[in-house]
């Protein structure tokens, strides 16, 4: 992009244009000498940082659509700076709320009507959400060099050297891992031999900041607990889980509601309780909570 008679340096182009473009620039061209580490971590913790604006917005498909940019964003970044951690988290969340906030429920849409496509989009759903796990183990290697083998055999162990800061980091990879879980069902049983490693990382980050993120760690919890007695769960936790969600989010939220519905009220094929529960979710207004907006929208969809 040219703004006079001579091209812009990469170095101009960050000032005028941005960090965004400037990533496009660093990671296709030389970048500034020894500048160009400095500013890729300046880009990679924009980038990784809250996303405020992306949370509040009131049009799904929007969002939808900036996310495969945000993603190859992403990646192209981390091929120049492959520890870092806070971005290599955020690009896990995003791989695993892309498959399973707007892949999936495209997936599930179909599952009547064309099976076979229907099929096909939750191949996709899938390897999306192990490309986000990928990514948060990448991350949980950085921070605990050594944690992948020690997660198999005894996770709870591994995980004691985690501390409050690494909250987002553990339960973004719970929560990836849990959604290939999910998405592979029965005909991935490596994928469900890894579900203890799912419950020991979110019950470290709940033991460290129960509270995170508006009580995401308890609308997880009630999932995890909605599994049955043969793996580890158990409904009067999960109920003690949604009663904390609702709490913290003073009753804004769907997400309890709805995982509660799909947890425990399906499992006991508890027709009414499962049609309440589900009601309470849509009768939630996005626009009392705006700063939580789409996460609202997408649960009630």
């Amino acid at each position: 992009i040219t703004f006079r008679a001579e091209p812009m340096s990469i170095c101009r182009v960050h000032r005028v244009l941005g960090p965004l473009a400037l990533t496009l620039a660093l990671t296709g061209a030389g970048g500034c000498g020894l500048v160009k580490p400095m500013l890729l971590k300046s880009v990679a913790n924009t980038l990784s940082g809250p996303g405020g604006v992306v949370t509040s917005h009131n049009d799904p498909e929007t969002v939808r659509g900036a996310l495969d940019f945000a993603l190859i964003t992403n990646e192209s970044l981390l091929a120049s700076i492959p520890k870092h951690e806070p971005l290599l988290t955020a690009t896990c969340s995003q791989y695993t709320q892309y498959a399973f906030g707007f892949i999936q429920p495209d997936a599930e849409a179909l599952q009547f009507d064309d099976f076979e496509k229907s099929q096909a989009i939750s191949a996709r759903a899938l390897r999306l959400a192990l490309r986000g796990r990928d990514y948060c183990w990448r991350a949980l290697e950085v921070k605990f060099k050594g944690i992948t083998p020690r997660l198999k055999t005894a996770p709870d162990a591994a995980l004691r050297q985690a501390k409050r800061e690494q909250v987002p980091l553990l339960y973004w990879s719970a929560a990836s891992l849990g959604a290939s879980i999910s998405l592979g069902g029965l005909d991935h049983p490596e994928l469900l031999i890894d579900w203890p490693v799912v419950r020991a990382l979110a019950e470290r980050a709940l033991a460290l900041d129960e509270t995170w993120n508006r009580g995401a760690l308890h609308e997880l919890m009630i999932t995890v607990e909605s599994q049955g007695e043969a793996m580890g769960g158990s409904e009067e936790r999960a109920r003690k889980h949604f009663a904390r969600a609702v709490e913290i989010q003073q009753g804004l939220s769907p997400g309890p509601y709805v995982s509660l519905a799909m947890g425990i009220a399906k499992a006991k094929q508890d027709h009414d309780e499962f049609e309440k529960l589900l009601n309470q979710a849509i009768a939630i207004d996005p626009d009392k909570d705006p700063a939580n907006r789409l996460p609202t929208l997408l649960t009630r969809q």
